[in-house]
């Protein structure tokens, strides 16, 4: 594209996720070139709100753009992102990857063999205490960091029962596969991203199918038990070839506190990252003087990850660039770590996963 020019930019699937996104486009001075979705009321919204064309498909939307977003339910990931990556456009994509392994494999291919990019958006890698974890992991302050407790917990917080989250066959899953991908994200992002080799797991539908599924708030209308066929809690150990290894805790529902909460252990410092709260602390151990612990309070300005993910994605496609973060493979590698806990959920053992053989893209 060239070079000054503000970076043109599309948006397929314009539920509440695709407006969100486009909010921050216009903030960032971005050129919004219109919104694609199947559904007529969708499309006249959006074209309300921005003043932009919409489009049924895909095709004119794709011609005026130089990236597109795409925000439509998992199912459909995999139909648009290759669609757009054929027409040599770059692509932000929403997590997961896809709803199953296989389509995720499919975009990754897709990605491999096209001009464009592809970013995957896991926005909270993006948020102030993270980047400053990971520049004090990258100086050494942590040592060899060995083991990560990733939690994504909620007392309740399943989606609207009846929406395509709570539908296996849109969604891919439930909670695992909704909220559970960010934990596992950002801990493999910790471990920057070792081979995985075996995982085992369990997941529950323990609340979201009961007639008596008690709740003070609900995201979206709930239509009852029958529209909820997907886990709503897994909890996970995940091992990886060098050694470190991960144990995951992710609900949509539980009888327990909600816990937003990562720890990152090394053996010269760990860290404990509350997402939720955005408190960021680490601690560390010395026998200077004394033996004596310290634990260091870290704080940081709020930030709009979502924002700050986007900043990032333009800036790749103005420069003809592919990032270097949220890359297809590694959240391909997220994938298959999020099919493995399903699989050993079902068969009840351990999974092994092979080494993946295949070139990848830039880490």
């Amino acid at each position: 594209m060239n070079s000054g020019e503000p970076v043109r930019v599309g948006i397929v699937g314009l539920g509440n996720i695709g407006h969100y996104h486009a909010d921050r486009l216009l903030e960032l001075q971005a050129d919004l070139v219109g919104g694609m979705d199947i559904k007529p009321e969708a499309r006249r919204r959006f074209a309300e709100k921005y003043g932009v064309e919409t489009y049924e498909d895909t095709a004119e939307m794709f011609a005026e753009a130089d990236a597109v977003i795409i925000t439509t339910p998992n199912r459909f990931h995999e139909e648009y992102t290759v669609a757009a990556l054929e027409a040599g456009l770059d692509v932000l994509l929403e997590k997961p990857l896809a709803h199953t392994l296989e389509s995720a494999e499919r975009i990754a291919a897709a990605a491999r063999a096209a001009d464009g990019f592809c970013m995957v958006g896991f926005n909270y890698r993006f948020a102030n205490p993270i980047n400053v974890i990971k520049h004090y992991q990258r100086s050494g302050r942590f040592g060899d960091v060995q083991h990560i407790e990733a939690n994504y917990v909620r007392r309740r917080g399943i989606p609207g029962r009846g929406s395509w989250f709570t539908s296996k066959e849109v969604a891919g899953g439930g909670a695992l596969i909704d909220i559970g991908v960010h934990a596992v994200d950002l801990a493999l992002y910790f471990l920057d991203f070792p081979e995985v080799v075996e995982v085992t797991g369990v997941t529950r539908s323990q609340f979201g199918d009961r007639d008596d599924y008690a709740f003070v708030e609900m995201w979206g209308e709930d239509t009852g038990a029958e529209g909820f066929n997907v886990d709503d809690s897994a909890s996970a150990f995940i091992r990886c070839d060098d050694g470190k290894t991960v144990s995951l805790e992710v609900a949509w529902a539980t009888n327990r506190p909600t816990n937003d909460e990562f720890i990152v252990r090394g053996t010269q410092a760990g860290a404990r990252f509350d997402r939720d709260a955005h408190e960021l602390t680490i601690y560390e151990s010395s026998k200077g003087g004394t033996d004596h612990l310290s634990d260091t309070d870290i704080e940081t300005q709020p930030n709009d990850t979502h924002k700050s993910e986007q900043q990032l994605f333009l800036a790749a496609v103005a420069a003809g660039e592919r990032p270097g973060r949220n890359t297809v493979d590694q959240a391909l590698a997220v994938q298959r770590v999020i099919d493995a806990i399903y699989r050993s959920s079902a068969e009840g053992r351990a999974i092994q996963l092979d080494v993946e053989p295949e070139a990848t893209l830039e880490q």
